[in-house]
């Protein structure tokens, strides 16, 4: 399939609007949770950022999809948009639901829409790649009762349909631009790529409004005994290819920090667990 064509257009789009499902979060079987799921819960450090990042994402996708002039392509956005909200209802619910410590958070709308839904693409599909291995490390510990671990493994699935759609926009985008954008889609992409990394890192470093080392250690290691960097690479490599297989082959997929991962994956093998 020709990329920037109709086809491939209807394709992705036809593909996210028929995945989606409809709900609503106060309507999900939230189970009781004991004294100590509950205790482990409120001492996970990053409830406050993921809430203020979803609460940001659903205005902003919507932002973006009033941008557009392809009415397919609007409408699915629309519906990501509409995804990303209800991610946020979610964990405002569940914080709300189990009493976490968790300030309110109120959207930040970006100057530039399409451009920031951009850079939060390239984000999700760094972020997915791990957050589906860690998502898997954490539900085999049974710390959690699993009804709540089949209330967030809607959001994985949700978050698998949003990189695969993104993925596929941002190539269809640039190829409609014809010319030197359609020729520098890879080169841009690296480049996205490479500001969602640094971005991580500023998170690790606890700027940015992370919480640095409790943001990404603490916080996976409550889950998660003796985890290690080979674990989660693994988990997270299974887990990604578990999570995307289901799509049309005629699909782009996010295939870099797979590669990176396997790569990685080799390299640690030479080092002692």
């Amino acid at each position: 399939m020709e990329i920037g064509s109709d086809a491939h257009k209807e394709l992705f789009c036809r593909t996210f609007l028929e995945g989606h499902r409809v709900y609503e979060p106060k309507e999900l079987p939230w189970p009781e949770l004991g004294p100590e799921p509950l205790s482990l819960l409120r001492g996970v450090p990053f409830w406050d950022f993921a809430l203020q990042a979803e609460t940001d994402a659903g205005p902003m996708v919507h932002a973006a999809a009033r941008l557009s002039d392809d009415p397919l392509v609007r409408e699915a956005l629309a519906l990501q948009g509409e995804e990303e909200a209800r991610h946020g209802r979610i964990i405002g619910h569940m914080i709300e639901r189990y009493a976490l410590d968790v300030a309110e958070a109120k959207p930040n709308l970006p100057a530039d829409a399409e451009e920031a839904y951009i850079d939060f693409g390239f984000e999700e599909c760094l972020d997915s790649f791990g957050a589906f291995g860690l998502f898997a490390l954490a539900r085999r510990s049974q710390l959690v009762p699993e009804p709540l671990f089949q209330i967030f493994d809607r959001v994985m699935d949700e978050e698998a349909h949003h990189i695969v759609f993104f993925i596929n926009w941002f190539a269809w985008r640039q190829a409609q631009r014809g010319g030197v954008r359609r020729a520098l889609r890879v080169p841009k992409g690296l480049w996205h790529y490479g500001k969602a990394l640094r971005h991580l890192a500023e998170l690790v470093r606890g700027e940015d409004g992370g919480s640095g080392e409790a943001f990404t250690l603490t916080g996976a290691s409550a889950f998660v005994e003796n985890l290690t960097p080979r674990s989660v690479l693994e988990a997270s490599l299974e887990q990604n290819a578990r999570r995307l297989a289901g799509f049309d082959d005629r699909l782009l997929r996010p295939r870099l920090l797979a590669a990176l991962a396997r790569a990685a994956v080799s390299a640690l093998s030479l080092v002692p667990r």
